[in-house]
């Protein structure tokens, strides 16, 4: 991997341009994208793509065609399993509340166990597939007795919409639309009481955060101002509000969904980040736990030797002035 990521890494120092995979998930991070002030603060171009999941992202990076992405801690553990030369610098969420297992209403499924014999959709190696696992065990179904599939977000509305799945467990904005018709049975928040945190994150290559040390650090100044504004201020992130507008430009959900997608989520400070609770420890521990549940599913061969290696509490210190 190191091949491939170390030339690209060369090219980007020259260009001074980054490319950075985000997702659909509503946070702060898009009134950043919106404002263009990464870009003016660091002289940096910056390629914002789409894409479906982390998954995705992950597997993009791999490729040399990413250099810094979103992705849960469902990929990313994945990615680190795999050896992977990616560091986690900053937590994006703590998911919380924003992802739920919904039901359709008038299918006579009242509860996760109520699920046996049905279908359900979930994007595969997320965060909620991690939790929907977890889910389905602690009711007593097996791999046997539920249909899962493996969708991404706009897949799921669209199944949805023509009445072939039951339930999925899956985020805004596909959520949002979901519970119009649907009943939720569970959220990640309940499973994170039990021990199975999940979390959204920003990863980069190596390569790019050592060739980048003062552009990461920068967009991490950016990054904490913008959840701390939302923190202070997130009342006044209403529909018609310039914030919501960004949102809901660059994640395709209605203004009026933005709101209450952004209340489902957790946003750790600035001096949290840092902390045992996150990059100081409790991250590398919540990757151990979602790795080794990879590798039960199958999805992982073999598990690494140390989650701690890939991530970093550097580029926050750093931007917190430690």
């Amino acid at each position: 991997m190191g091949a491939v990521l170390g030339p690209l890494a060369s090219a980007m120092a020259a260009e001074k341009t980054v490319t950075f995979a985000y997702q659909d998930m509503m946070t702060p991070i898009r009134v950043v994208m919106e404002s263009g002030d990464l870009e003016k603060q660091t002289g940096y171009k910056v390629k914002w793509v789409k894409f479906g999941g982390g998954g995705d992202v992950i597997r993009a990076m791999a490729s040399g065609n990413v250099d810094i992405g979103e992705a849960g801690s469902s990929p990313i553990a994945a990615a680190a399993s795999q050896g992977l030369p990616i560091k986690l610098f900053w937590i994006l969420d703590d998911i919380g509340d924003a992802e739920q297992l919904v039901a359709r209403k008038g299918a006579g499924i009242a509860s996760i166990k109520d699920l046996k014999g049905r279908t359900v959709a979930v994007p595969f190696v997320s965060t909620a597939h991690y939790q929907l696992t977890f889910a389905l065990q602690e009711a007593g179904l097996g791999p046997k007795d539920v249909r899962v599939l493996n969708m991404r977000p706009p897949e799921i509305a669209a199944a949805w919409e023509r009445g072939d799945i039951d339930a999925a467990f899956i985020w805004a904005p596909v959520l949002t639309g979901l519970k119009k018709t649907g009943t939720v049975l569970a959220s990640a928040g309940d499973f994170a009481a039990k021990g199975k945190a999940t979390f959204d994150g920003i990863v980069a290559t190596n390569a790019f955060l050592a060739a980048h040390p003062d552009f990461a650090t920068t967009f991490v100044r950016l990054l904490a101002a913008a959840d701390a504004d939302y923190a202070r201020n997130g009342a006044s992130w209403t529909a018609g509000s310039p914030q919501v507008a960004a949102i809901a430009k660059w994640t395709g959900a209605a203004p009026a969904d933005v709101p209450e997608g952004l209340a489902a989520y957790r946003f750790p400070t600035l001096e949290g980040q840092a902390s045992a609770q996150w990059l100081g420890g409790g991250a590398a521990t919540a990757l151990k736990s979602t790795a080794e549940f990879l590798k039960a599913q199958g999805r992982v061969p073999d598990l690494a030797p140390d989650y701690g290696a890939f991530v970093t509490a550097d580029v926050v210190k750093a931007a917190a002035g430690r």
